[in-house]
């Protein structure tokens, strides 16, 4: 049976990052490319980092209900096919979906017993440090990110799972521990002193065991909102 997990968190918290290094190590993972009408960024390629395709193609396949879950993501559409959930199906693999809140709400609701997890920044300074370190966007887009991120920060009670992604090493070794205690658990094979640590390292991302830590996160967007940004 494929598991679904599902990614998501606020643009610049290094997602992108932690989701390649799980596919490079952990076995029997498929990722899903979204399907998106913005234009390609720098040595972007179609079909790798995702699908570019015009908003009337995006449009005729919203028509055709050829999306598990699909958003309007800054002025462009995000969207993740029905035919990614079949393939991995078909092969026997879970499935990585990197999605935002949007999406991760549409698919809990299909399907309910995915895996959520949320990568948050470790506050709201260094999130904006990550953004202007990326020299992608214009100071207007950096603030509207960061406004954006203080809103997707408001979801993390919809997640099974809140990853801190403040030393890179560490959040690498807690996502795979998550999709690995995952597939543990539903195979219903456990035993080993590994096994349990994984558990273990899991269970410790788990939302209901990790709220503390994350009130000054929460602190730090609540904030800058009250003072008007920085």
């Amino acid at each position: 049976m494929t598991t679904v997990y599902i990614i998501s968190a606020p643009s610049g918290s290094g997602k992108s990052t932690l989701v390649d290094k799980a596919r490079e190590i952990v076995p029997g993972l498929d990722f899903s490319i979204s399907y998106t009408t913005r234009p390609p960024r720098g040595n972007e390629q179609n079909g790798r980092e995702y699908f570019f395709v015009s908003r009337e193609e995006f449009q005729d396949m919203i028509q055709r209900d050829e999306f598990l879950e699909y958003a309007d993501v800054f002025g462009n559409y995000y969207g993740t096919a029905k035919t990614v959930l079949r393939q991995a199906e078909a092969r026997g693999k879970d499935l990585l979906l990197d999605i935002d809140v949007q999406g991760a709400e549409q698919i809990k609701r299909k399907l309910p017993e995915a895996v959520s997890i949320f990568i948050m920044p470790p506050d709201r300074k260094v999130l904006e440090a990550r953004l202007r370190k990326r020299s992608l966007d214009a100071e207007e887009v950096i603030q509207r990110r960061l406004v954006t991120a203080s809103r997707e920060i408001e979801n993390y009670q919809k997640y099974d799972y809140i990853l801190i992604n403040d030393h890179l090493d560490e959040s690498i070794d807690a996502l795979m521990s998550i999709l690995l205690a995952e597939r543990l658990k539903r195979s219903g094979v456990q035993g080993s002193a590994d096994d349990g640590e994984t558990l273990a390292k899991a269970e410790r991302c788990r939302l209901r065991n990790i709220r503390e830590r994350l009130q000054p996160i929460l602190a730090s967007f609540a904030t800058a909102a009250t003072s008007g940004g920085r």
